[in-house]
């Protein structure tokens, strides 16, 4: 009888078998030990490579891209500040151009009295118009000149056979600026054209 009990003894099943994965015994490594192992193995030489060749091209359009834009902001930044800059001067003579009308208005009143304080109220006007040169915003009060609608305008009309028609014959209201850099044209009183 002992001798039918010893086959039945030797035989393992597949679970108990070390060799083989996923068995339950200690001595042979499972599958799940064995699988990130490998995958970190396999990581770092993929990382630590040099990159290939696309993806540098890449990378450099892009860094070219990021310059180019850049230099487009960097330009529309000083056409803007420009143009800003020069606004903000028109705005300041516009709101100085009052005061530079009152004075002539006073120098008009007491052109008869040429006393001291005549001559400091000229000095004053003189500055004022200087300072407007200065920021780009010469003053226009020529006379004798033909009509330039980009310059003059026209707040009466007179006959005057001694000129040209078309001729400005008077300067009502001084201009500020030059043609298209304007802060206001000149009121002028314009010879009439013969018909």
């Amino acid at each position: 009888m002992t001798n039918s009990q010893e086959p039945v003894d030797e035989p393992r099943s597949e679970a108990e078998t070390p060799d083989e994965p996923g068995s339950s015994g200690s001595s042979g490594p499972s599958t799940e030990d064995t699988e990130p192992a490998a995958s970190a193995a396999s990581e770092p030489s993929e990382s630590s490579g040099p990159p290939e060749p696309s993806e540098s091209s890449q990378l450099r359009d892009r860094w070219r891209r990021a310059l180019a834009d850049l230099d487009n902001l960097r330009k529309r930044h000083t056409k803007e500040l420009q143009r800003e800059r020069e606004a903000e001067r028109a705005r300041v003579c516009t709101d100085w151009l009052p005061v530079l009308d009152n004075l002539e208005l006073a120098l008009a009143h007491a052109e008869p009295d040429s006393g001291s304080v005549i001559q400091g109220v000229k000095a004053v006007r003189d500055q004022a118009v200087d300072i407007l040169h200065g920021l780009g915003y010469p003053r226009d009060d020529e006379t004798g000149v033909p009509f330039d609608p980009a310059r003059h305008e026209v707040v009466t009309v007179v006959d005057d056979p001694g000129t040209e028609p078309g001729t400005v014959v008077q300067c009502l209201r001084p201009g500020y600026g030059t043609p298209g850099h304007q802060l206001r044209p000149m009121a002028a009183v314009v010879s009439k054209r013969q018909e």
